[in-house]
C-alpha cells in the first residue's frame, strides 16, 4: 500500500495530550458510528462516545486507545479529539479495570437501594470507562 499524506493529530484528555503527532489516518468512535479521517478531510465537528480510537501513524504502525466520550474537530490538516480519558490498549491494566468495574457496580447498587448519596451519573461513567477499557483490551 502506498504511503498516504500525513496530517496533525491530537488526542487530548483533561490531564494533557495522550497522542500528539502526525498520522496517515485516525478513526474515532462517533455517536452514530466510527469516523475515519485522512489528510485534507472536509471540516467536521462531532461528538464522541466511549470506544476505541485508532491512530494510523503509518501503514505498519497503529496505536489504539480506549477513549472516553468527548468531541472531535477537523480543520484543514489537523484533527483534534478532546476526550474524558485515553489509555493505550497495550497499557490497560486488566485487574484495575475489573476492580473499578466491580466497585462501581456495587456503588450503583447502593445508590439504587438508597444507601448511597454518590452521584449516579459519575458512577455510571466509571462503569462505562471500565467496560470500555476491557472491551478495547479484548478482555471485556
Amino acid at each position: 500500500m502506498a504511503d498516504r499524506k500525513k496530517f496533525d493529530v491530537s488526542l487530548v484528555t483533561p490531564h494533557g495530550p495522550a497522542y500528539e503527532g502526525e498520522a496517515e489516518l485516525v478513526i474515532v468512535p462517533g455517536q452514530a458510528g466510527d469516523i475515519g479521517v485522512l489528510a485534507r478531510h472536509a471540516p467536521l465537528i462531532a461528538t464522541l462516545k466511549a470506544g476505541s480510537t485508532r491512530v494510523h501513524v503509518s501503514s505498519s504502525e497503529i496505536i489504539e486507545y480506549a477513549t472516553g466520550p468527548g468531541f472531535f474537530q477537523v480543520l484543514q490538516d489537523r484533527a483534534i479529539a478532546l476526550v474524558d480519558g485515553a489509555v493505550k490498549a497495550d497499557e490497560i491494566d486488566d485487574a484495575k479495570a475489573r476492580e473499578l468495574l466491580e466497585s462501581s457496580q456495587k456503588e450503583l447498587e447502593a445508590i439504587e437501594r438508597g444507601e448511597s448519596s454518590a452521584d449516579r451519573w459519575q458512577v455510571e461513567q466509571r462503569i462505562r470507562y471500565a467496560e470500555n477499557q476491557l472491551t478495547v483490551s479484548g478482555r471485556g
